[in-house]
């Protein structure tokens, strides 16, 4: 059987759902209201979700919908109803991870394809069976999962059984994304996708018979956040991902913004696509796909459990920030005879050199030729103030949707 590859992005927003499909997504993910593990992203209303499914289903990509909290007797009632309510979407898929929610499903949107979340702790391929016999449809891996019990489950699962693993992205410190310190230190349940991220919090140590004495915890001299883990990325490693058998190669990051789905969406098709047509041209073009996957938010990389199980330079123990390599100045939201209108997000003047994002090629340069607000029409030389209107006159005109950066 000849897999079909699906490169499937989240989407956190209309505006980052449209991002993901202009830059070459194969299917979004997206949380609704309720239910889901980013209860801090935008997320959709269940109209809004209507409007995403149809733009995306016009443009020929798919639509997942997440409701993988570990739920408590208290949202049974409710997700009953939410279900009622979202079987009229028109999704292609929902993603759940608790047994009851999965039976909830099952009774009442019979028609819609059930996908198992990486909640669900999918380490063997018998959990893939069993979750196969009651009626899923795919299966996503636990991130503690090598390439080789990838390979494994492939060999014992059925040929039109899917697997999809995430392959770039956020690491979470705790089992299959299953943190407690988050509810233990501020009553907010990760797994109930109000998760306050504690793993990147400092900590000190403190001795019973000297309360208020605080000592930091480290290792030798770098630093005390113990429990951050380096961001997952599999550029490099795209045709091992295939030939194990994976049919989804999955991106995390909900809650991140247009310039980080643009990267991460452009590069990963652009890999996919060169090592689909020729495994060679793949290869020569990994210095291009590593350097452009740095070029957005990232907190330094490995390559998870894929190879082995992680050790201590899969830490990060000197710092909780991020690197970029490009800052986000704005997405096109229409243009018109020599004009392109957007929302600014950060500053840039006129005189700059910017980089136009193009799907499915290397970055166009351009310069600012003349700036005003697209509201007031007055002609600027900068724009300072974040989500300011801008009319803007460019040497090479940009596309609506396309995605505007600054090298740093």
């Amino acid at each position: 059987m000849k897999r079909k590859i699906e490169l499937l992005i989240p989407a956190g927003s209309m505006e980052g759902l449209k991002t993901a499909i202009h830059y070459g997504a194969d299917a979004v993910y997206m949380g609704g209201e309720a239910f889901g593990l980013r209860a801090n992203a935008k997320n959709f209303t269940i109209e809004s979700m209507k409007e995403a499914v149809s733009y995306a289903h016009e443009r020929g990509v798919k639509v997942y919908v997440t409701a993988n909290i570990l739920a408590h007797n208290e949202d049974l009632l409710p997700m009953r109803d939410y279900f009622m309510e979202l079987k009229a979407v028109g999704m292609d898929a929902v993603l759940v991870a608790d047994p009851g929610a999965f039976m909830l499903a099952r009774e009442i949107m019979p028609e819609v394809e059930l996908h198992i979340s990486t909640q669900a702790n999918n380490t063997n391929y018998e959990t893939f069976l069993f979750w196969w016999k009651l009626g899923a449809k795919r299966v996503v891996c636990a991130r503690e999962l090598s390439l080789q019990e990838i390979r494994e489950i492939r060999e014992h699962i059925p040929e039109e059984m899917e697997i999809e693993a995430f392959v770039h992205g956020a690491m979470c410190m705790s089992y299959s994304g299953r943190c407690l310190l988050s509810s233990f230190f501020t009553g907010r349940d990760a797994n109930q996708g109000a998760c306050t991220h504690p793993c990147r919090w400092k900590y000190s140590l403190m001795e019973e018979k000297r309360p208020g004495e605080y000592y930091p915890v480290f290792e030798n001299d770098r630093g005390t956040y113990i429990f951050n883990s380096k961001d997952l990325n599999m550029i490099s490693h795209i045709p091992d991902l295939i030939e194990a058998g994976i049919d989804s190669l999955k991106i995390e990051g909900r809650m991140k913004t247009e310039l980080y789905v643009a990267t991460v969406t452009r590069t990963y098709k652009m890999a996919i696509r060169d090592y689909l047509e020729d495994p060679k041209k793949y290869e020569a073009n990994i210095p291009f796909y590593e350097e452009e996957i740095r070029k957005c938010t990232y907190r330094e990389y490995s390559t998870g459990f894929y190879y082995r199980k992680p050790i201590e330079e899969d830490q990060i123990y000197g710092n909780n920030s991020y690197s970029a390599g490009a800052t986000y100045l704005g997405t096109v939201e229409n243009v018109e005879g020599e004009y392109a209108f957007l929302i600014q997000k950060n500053k840039f003047s006129v005189g700059e050199e910017i980089a136009i994002m193009r799907p499915g090629e290397r970055d166009i340069f351009t310069k600012v030729l003349s700036m005003e607000d697209a509201e007031t029409g007055e002609s600027l030389e900068s724009c300072p103030h974040s989500k300011q209107p801008l009319k803007i006159r460019f040497s090479v005109l940009p596309e609506k949707q396309d995605v505007l950066r600054r090298m740093e």
